[in-house]
């Protein structure tokens, strides 16, 4: 059948969903990451609260490793007519770190470890100092991860202003699956029955929601947009371009998480400087950069020696683990102990591996399941079917503090 089209272009839908949100008595402010699309998602945003005569609030997570493009555009967009209050947030949040096995995560902003901060903290920033006195953010815990900080901020904002919030974020549906399926799930609950919004949730029977104004946009689009309109952007990009990198790849958070790891070889190119400090601040950080895109982080098809079987492979790589970070160990074999129980229980033995297709879908079990959980450094163990539980958190805090907050500037 083909796809189907509107009789508009994505620039005037994403326009009337901006406007049909600033025409409502609603509180709104946006997620800001400094990249592409919310860049963009930002600018048009000032220029329908301009026509309507509203303002907005905008949250900015500062993640620490950012390139200094990014902070430099991040600057120039806090001048927006419209924009209230810019939360500039540098708050010692723990990330994920995709480039280690042996450090799943890391501490951005952590006063321990100042001396070797990738950047200065900016002056008008929330930081641990400040963030009580500012803003009352009782709420907030040293060591909160990012998504955690995303929600409590959200139920925060509503408490703070009494009213709906519709909280925009610049996420593209082509960028991903679990993207394209946020947009066009059918169990959701929507803002005024509107599909680019979903519930986020209720508080004191009002509720949060997001929604995503370019959601239907292409790669191409947001340039077009950035040259028809003037739109400030990340000069950054044009960097990445003449390196090479292309603008359906190019990533600009930070680099260090599963996606954005891809392009971190580009970071000693493009900014030497900022890279040298990146390489004493993250454990794995130059691993990452040589072996990204490599089978050494099952990037590719995953691979094991031919001498050993999975279950033999699984063994020595917690073994390996071991040597280095015992709690790590052992957090992972308990996963793959549940994993395998719960199976047994159920009169099925583990097989070495399953075909592939079932092995991505999670409907076979298998000892190659276990080595890529180990692998791809998934700590929660989401490839087993496991979800992120309060133990996983509490281990993961006890590493933090056992191990000096993962011996930055190890190579592991």
């Amino acid at each position: 059948m083909g796809k189907l089209y509107l009789e508009k272009n994505v620039y005037d839908a994403t326009i009337e969903r901006l406007q049909k949100v600033f025409s409502e008595d609603v509180a709104v402010y946006f997620c800001f990451s400094g990249g592409k699309d919310s860049s963009v998602m930002l600018q048009l945003a000032n220029r329908v609260a301009q026509e309507k005569n509203r303002t907005f609030d905008v949250l900015f997570i500062d993640l620490e490793g950012n390139y200094t493009y990014t902070i430099d555009h991040i600057n120039e967009l806090k001048l927006l007519s419209q924009i209230d209050t810019f939360y500039w947030v540098c708050l010692p949040l723990v990330l994920r770190n995709a480039v280690s096995q042996l450090s799943t995560h890391w501490f951005c902003w952590n006063k321990r470890q100042k001396d070797l901060w990738i950047r200065d903290m900016p002056d008008d920033c929330v930081n641990e100092d400040n963030y009580l006195t500012k803003y009352g953010w009782d709420w907030f815990q040293k060591g909160m991860q990012f998504e955690t900080f995303i929600m409590a901020f959200a139920e925060w904002y509503q408490k703070k202003h009494q009213k709906e919030v519709m909280c925009g974020v610049g996420i593209r549906s082509n960028e991903s699956f679990n993207r394209f399926r946020t947009i066009v799930s059918l169990r959701k609950t929507k803002w005024h029955n509107m599909q680019w919004t979903t519930l986020l949730k209720t508080e004191e029977n009002l509720p949060i929601y997001n929604f995503y104004p370019i959601y239907d946009w292409q790669t191409r689009d947001i340039w077009i947009a950035v040259a028809k309109f003037d739109l400030k952007y990340n000069e950054l990009y044009e960097l990445f371009y003449k390196a090479g990198v292309s603008i359906h790849e190019a990533r600009i958070c930070q680099p260090y998480g599963d996606d954005q790891r891809k392009g971190l070889d580009q970071f000693k190119a493009i900014e030497p400087d900022t890279w040298s400090k990146v390489l004493l601040r993250t454990g794995g950080a130059n691993f990452g950069n040589i072996y990204a895109k490599s089978l050494a982080l099952a990037h590719m098809k995953l691979k094991k020696p031919l001498e050993l079987t999975w279950q033999q492979y699984t063994v020595y790589l917690l073994e390996s683990i071991g040597m280095r970070n015992m709690t790590l160990m052992v957090h992972y074999a308990r996963k793959i102990k549940r994993f395998v129980r719960w199976y047994e229980q159920k009169g099925v033995a583990i097989p070495d591996y399953a075909p592939r297709y079932l092995e991505t879908q999670k409907r076979a079990p298998s000892w190659r399941r276990c080595a890529k959980m180990i692998l791809k450094n998934d700590y929660y163990g989401r490839g087993l079917s496991f979800a992120q539980t309060k133990r996983d958190d509490m281990e993961l805090k006890q590493m933090l503090e056992e191990d000096g907050d993962y011996n930055y500037g190890r190579c592991d």
